[in-house]
């Protein structure tokens, strides 16, 4: 139980620099020069004002210099990745699995979080995480498939990563095509490349099965929500941008932390 409290310790800290991601890299910005800085008033924020959590309690949801509101998504974030933290640790223990699900955890978070705000997805998350994630599979073996079943001979780690690159690929090149199939029945864009890339990614990081679940998942979340949002606002349904990657970031932390994680670590107790 010590070391889960200590990871979601780790996870408040790694929420508040997953927010300086979603700031700035939609934003086209250096995520490590200048220092954290208020977006209103541009005045760098002290450390003692910058602490996970407590500064944005102390302070009210308040920028010290200018008074402006600090947006609720940053605690959100910090107690979203420590929560993922202390459920990976808790249920994998010290593991390298629950390495790997922390940090498919925290880019799940930013992922979501980013599309939310500005419908961008950006490349270090996804094409990045896709490169981590077939890295992570040399070391925490996917469930075998198709390229278990060719190559059930060869060495476990490389038929895990195959599993998991194959994974990667055809997931992002299903949904691809039914993207382009939408763009040519209805002429116009319904997927961007942003999803697909984040797609590629989760495939990378939670194999076939449970990835095709993930976005079954993230469809139906999308087509509700979706549809009730616009009627509820009367938005133009014709010209709305969902920020699917939004839900495929809550399909994926759903299946992958239901499946993999909290399933997983009960059948190992």
């Amino acid at each position: 139980m010590i070391e889960a409290f200590l990871a979601a310790l780790a996870g408040l800290l790694i929420g508040s620099f997953l927010n300086v991601c979603i700031y700035r890299l939609p934003r086209d910005l250096s995520v490590i020069r200048p220092r954290s800085y208020c977006p209103e008033c541009e005045r760098p924020i002290h450390w003692y004002d910058n602490v996970p959590l407590l500064s944005f309690l102390l302070l009210r949801g308040q920028c010290r210099r200018c008074g402006s509101r600090i947006p609720w998504r940053y605690p959100i974030v910090e107690l979203l990745t420590a929560a993922v933290f202390f459920v990976a640790f808790l249920f994998l223990g010290v593991s390298m699995a629950a390495v790997k699900f922390c940090v498919l955890g925290a880019i799940l978070i930013a992922l979501v979080f980013s599309d939310l705000e500005e419908r961008i997805l950006p490349d270090e998350f996804t094409l990045g995480g896709a490169v981590i994630g077939v890295v992570f599979a040399f070391f925490v073996p996917l469930d075998w498939g198709i390229i278990g079943f060719l190559f059930h001979s060869t060495n476990p780690a490389l038929v895990s990563a195959g599993e998991s690159a194959f994974a990667a690929f055809f997931c992002a090149g299903s949904l691809w095509l039914v993207g382009l199939i939408y763009q040519k029945v209805r002429h116009r864009e319904g997927l961007g490349l942003g999803d697909v890339k984040m797609v590629a990614m989760i495939g990378a990081f939670l194999g076939l099965e449970a990835s095709l679940l993930a976005l079954i998942m993230a469809s139906l979340l999308g087509a509700v929500i979706g549809l009730c949002y616009i009627w509820f606002t009367g938005k133009d349904a014709s010209t709305y941008e969902l920020p699917f990657g939004s839900f495929l970031g809550i399909g994926a932390l759903a299946v992958g932390f239901v499946l993999d994680v909290i399933r997983v670590g009960r059948l190992g107790a």
